[in-house]
């Protein structure tokens, strides 16, 4: 089961596919935080996933919100997908320690050495307002996203 809603979300700092360090502090007090972890690059579900962020980039990258998009994929193995797919929003690498932020929000599945689905999302005041947890193969309800974050906007 990942963190508990209502918690503070566990702080990191991780790279991205451009190899710059992103904090999840970045964003305190001024942005909400769409946290999306998924098992690996250029895998089928985890691509469909990330083409719906990119479609409706507008929704998750915003003055209000940010997309945040982790795995425990190298850094050049990002870079190299997001050329490839035109994804223009944060795909942070897990890498080292392996999966080490994964594990911190409860969605690592040691069993395969990747993360599980883990969807979350954090108010700006770090707050965790949403959390679930799909296995491999397992699709998430983006729309539910879209819900979740209008409501953690809305109420600020």
């Amino acid at each position: 089961m990942p963190i508990d809603v209502g918690t503070e979300a566990p702080p990191f700092t991780l790279k991205d596919q451009n190899n710059q360090e992103i904090a999840l502090t970045d964003f305190r007090d001024r942005k909400a935080v769409l946290l999306v972890f998924y098992p690996l690059a250029f895998s089928g579900t985890c691509q469909g996933e990330l083409e719906e962020i990119k479609t409706n980039l507008p929704v998750y990258a915003n003055t209000d919100v940010q997309i945040l998009t982790v795995s425990v994929d190298s850094v050049y193995s990002h870079k190299v997908w997001a050329e490839r797919e035109g994804y223009e929003f944060p795909l942070l690498s897990d890498f080292w320690p392996h999966g080490g932020v994964a594990q911190a929000y409860e969605v690592f599945n040691a069993d395969r050495g990747y993360a599980n689905r883990g969807t979350f999302i954090i108010d700006k005041r770090g707050v965790v307002r949403h959390a679930e947890m799909n296995q491999p193969g397992e699709r998430r309800n983006q729309t539910t996203w879209r819900e979740k974050l209008a409501e953690v906007v809305k109420v600020g």
